[in-house]
């Protein structure tokens, strides 16, 4: 327990420690992309998984092209948390990349700061859905582009061209197997969200 000064009676008082503000952060893109190797590499806590084996079932289903070697799946959410600063504690929330379980999104979506769209360059098309959902629903969010070995690198121009996206949105790059690297993408997040709603405040200031 920490403790302040002592008072003119000689007894020490106790000071309650900071209350640390929790954000909850989506991590979102393609399947296969790296979204569950992201929470796992940045997690102070030992990270939720729900994957399963991909199955006969979902090989006409799961596009698994540039990610062969992938021989699982997300089926709800990855979770896991990370201490920004004593004051400043991120819950991630990892969404299932597949068609078929987006129905999850709109709750994994309630509350939440914004979100990372993981975008693999070999697959770039597959986050067009992520960064769309996002759009429609104003929730900040960052494009982290994953560099991981073997992955194509592009300049960061031509992934925002190629994703059509708003000139406010950041494109950064990452390897989602770092810890430093993630954590310097979810800053980005934080910060973003927060030049929005700077942005937002004084629109609505200038209105009245």
């Amino acid at each position: 327990m920490a403790f302040g000064r002592s008072s003119r009676t000689g007894v020490m008082h106790a000071v309650s420690p900071v209350e640390p503000l929790t954000l909850k952060i989506l991590v979102a893109g393609g399947f296969g992309v790296g979204k569950t190797t992201l929470v796992s590499a940045v997690s102070e806590i030992k990270p939720l998984r729900t994957e399963e084996l991909l199955s006969e079932p979902g090989a006409g289903i799961d596009d698994t092209g540039g990610v062969e070697g992938k021989s699982t799946t997300t089926v709800a959410m990855d979770f896991g948390r990370i201490t920004l600063r004593e004051d400043l504690v991120l819950y991630l929330f990892g969404t299932p990349g597949q068609d078929r379980f987006w129905f999850l999104w709109d709750e994994l979506a309630q509350g939440s700061l914004g979100a990372v769209v993981l975008a693999d360059t070999r697959r770039l098309a597959d986050c067009f859905a992520a960064v769309d959902y996002f759009e429609r629903r104003e929730i900040p969010f960052v494009v982290a582009v994953n560099c991981f070995d073997g992955a194509d690198r592009h300049p960061v121009v031509t992934v925002r061209d190629a994703l059509d996206l708003d000139p406010e949105v950041p494109v950064l790059l990452c390897d989602a197997r770092d810890r430093e690297s993630v954590k310097d993408v979810l800053v980005g997040v934080v910060e973003h969200a927060m030049s929005l709603a700077r942005a937002r405040r004084r629109s609505l200031a200038a209105g009245t």
